[in-house]
């Protein structure tokens, strides 16, 4: 129903509308008349019984049930609060005078002047560029979005079942933050956590989801209908969608590999300043990453031999040579994402803190940790080894959720940056060094290491610098070994010789003995 140029009004007929920013709301008893107009350039939406205005290009309308439908604005013609945006419920009679209202409602936004906006089955969503779209190139958000809409990846996360039974048990047992209360489920995707929530007690719950997956979670909750009344499914991006209240609780899985990976703590953050009341919870509260040097002759050797392929000199007479080198650094350039035993650290772990209720969206930029060390055992350092927790901050229990060595497996595995040049320490020698992680547009983070081992014995008081070992990973490219922990010797057992403290990355005899070495020693 297109409304011709020269229409400046439309009158129509509803059930009833709704304040949702009542802290009471109560809807009206008897018909509504919602009326659209052009005045001066500017088109509204009008419910003249309720007195409620909304301007069409800030509005959204967002569909809850058949007859049912949710309206936010950012603008009204109200005192607006800046805390929240402005939202009403919409009920109608019947499936006819829906269908009017939103087909006038299509048409009546499409010919806006102001904001550009296309119609979605759940709302609309600008056409203008969003924050999202500025700092990460598309490439990678399609297929970050078709990864995430696809159920055997959300199936894969669904059965990690420390990750799983770890918010349900966190939310299970802080039921008094989310009772009587309002949550918005950061990344839905399957609707897994929106439906705890629920479960839990919550007013109602909005699930954000921006991949394919949105529809699934609708399919999933609807079977669930005990649950799906207080659950509203928003597809779309955190960074552009309105939500017509505040919410007392952000729950999320935002967590990615090194903590860091897929950028989605930003997102996470921008929640939080958009959506969260001052006094609202965050579920997870906390993020530490933690980091220690670790000592893994096997991994090493398996890694610089991928590379003896371009070691051969009569490849169907062609000479692989020429580019030996490129692929011993493009190796070394991988994250190592697998299990591995703890004995295999030389040092105790260090922790960096992210406070996911302080941390600005520009601090995850640009991450800087200052890496200081005391060995406990002799050997060769290789690297360092990095995993990470969350703090679910409750009001009634706190719970850690954990990825350490030994504790049991998660689907992040650890992270292993791997030296090509590894560091020989003693006990009790400090090794000092730099994680400096720098954020790039295909939703990951460029890692520069640098490990040193300090002055060791008589006269290390004077200081100095003995050995010093640096890499550059890209954690996007990461080298999915994901074994679950092997048995090791225990570095104590297996003292380094002084001919293994270096091995040039061109020489190949010396990686040839250095691979005789960790055969002897099994």
């Amino acid at each position: 129903m297109e409304a011709p140029p020269s229409m400046k009004q439309q009158e129509l007929t509803l059930a009833s509308v709704t304040d949702l920013t009542s802290s009471s709301p109560s809807p009206s008893s008897s018909p509504v008349k919602a009326t659209f107009s052009r005045v001066n350039e500017v088109t509204e939406l009008r419910f003249h019984e309720s007195g409620f205005g909304f301007d069409l290009s800030s509005t959204q309308l967002f569909k809850l049930g058949p007859l049912q439908f949710m309206c936010v604005s950012d603008r009204s013609d109200s005192i607006k609060e800046d805390s929240f945006s402005r939202g009403v419920v919409i009920k109608f009679g019947d499936e006819k005078e829906s269908k009017e209202f939103c087909d006038s409602f299509e048409e009546w936004t499409k010919n806006t002047a102001g904001k550009g906006s296309s119609s979605l089955p759940n709302g609309t969503v600008s056409d203008i560029k969003s924050k999202f779209d500025n700092k990460i190139e598309a490439a990678s958000a399609k297929m970050y979005f078709h990864y995430y809409g696809q159920l055997l990846h959300q199936q894969n996360m669904l059965q990690d079942y420390v990750r799983t039974g770890t918010y349900h048990a966190a939310v299970m047992e802080n039921r008094s933050d989310f009772a009587g209360r309002v949550v918005v489920d950061v990344g839905a995707g399957s609707g897994i956590l929106s439906m705890f929530a629920a479960l839990a007690g919550a007013k109602h719950v909005y699930a954000v989801e921006a991949s394919e997956m949105a529809d699934y979670a609708r399919k999933l909750i609807a079977g669930n209908p005990l649950l799906a009344e207080r659950i509203t499914v928003i597809k779309g991006k955190i960074e552009d969608i309105e939500l017509p209240e505040k919410a007392d609780v952000l729950i999320s899985e935002p967590m990615g590999t090194l903590l860091v990976n897929e950028r989605m703590l930003e997102t996470y953050v921008i929640a939080r300043d958009r959506f969260l009341s001052p006094k609202g919870k965050m579920f997870p509260t906390v993020g530490r990453i933690h980091m220690a040097p670790f000592s893994d002759e096997f991994l090493f050797v398996e890694m610089a031999n991928k590379a003896l392929f371009w070691q051969q000199q009569n490849y169907y007479g062609v000479d692989l040579t020429p580019l030996y080198a490129s692929a011993h650094q493009g190796y070394f350039s991988q994250p190592v994402v697998d299990a591995f035993d703890p004995r295999l650290l030389v040092a105790p772990p260090m922790f960096h803190v992210i406070d996911f209720t302080q941390m600005k969206e520009e601090q995850f930029y640009e991450i800087d940790v200052p890496l200081k060390f005391t060995a406990s055992v002799c050997g060769r350092v290789h690297g360092l080894a990095c995993w990470f927790d969350v703090l679910f901050d409750g009001s009634t229990v706190q719970r850690w959720f954990t990825t350490a060595p030994g504790a049991p497996t998660t689907h992040w595995y650890q992270i292993r940056c791997v030296l090509a040049q590894p560091i020989h320490v003693m006990a009790g020698q400090e090794l000092t060094g730099r994680l400096h992680l720098v954020a790039h547009s295909a939703q990951s983070y460029t890692i520069n290491l640098t490990l040193s081992a300090k002055m060791w014995g008589p006269g290390a008081n004077q200081g100095g610098i003995l050995q010093t070992s640096s890499c550059k990973l890209d954690l996007k490219e990461p080298y999915y070994r994901m074994s679950q922990p092997q048995v090791y010797p225990v570095a104590q057992e297996t003292p380094a010789q002084p001919q293994d403290i270096q091995i040039q990355s061109d020489d190949l005899e010396e990686i040839e003995l250095l691979q005789q070495n960790a055969n002897a020693q099994l």
